[in-house]
């Protein structure tokens, strides 16, 4: 993946100094398709995760209603009526 350094580099070789695509990349010894994409990138490349789930998501739904029903109740006794085996 390229980093933000990489990306400014690209940008900068090619705008202030007028560098080829082709020139850029045999100078960073990366693709021109990679120059090509961060030439035309609006915004530095950022590293997604995809988002992981929650232990907590299966027990979710029943846990909201509990709560809807009787918002005082206390945790340990929703843990328990949810069937919650962690601490």
């Amino acid at each position: 993946m390229l980093n933000v350094e990489d990306w400014a580099e690209i940008r900068r070789l090619h705008r202030s100094e007028g560098m080829a695509i082709r020139a850029i990349a045999r100078r960073l010894k990366i693709s021109k398709n990679t120059v090509k994409k961060a030439l035309a990138a609006h915004e530095p490349p950022r590293y997604r995760r995809k988002p992981k789930g929650s232990v907590v998501d299966e027990f979710e739904p029943a846990i909201r209603e509990l709560l809807a029903e009787f918002p005082d109740m206390p945790t340990t006794v929703i843990m328990e009526r949810v069937g919650w085996q962690r601490g």
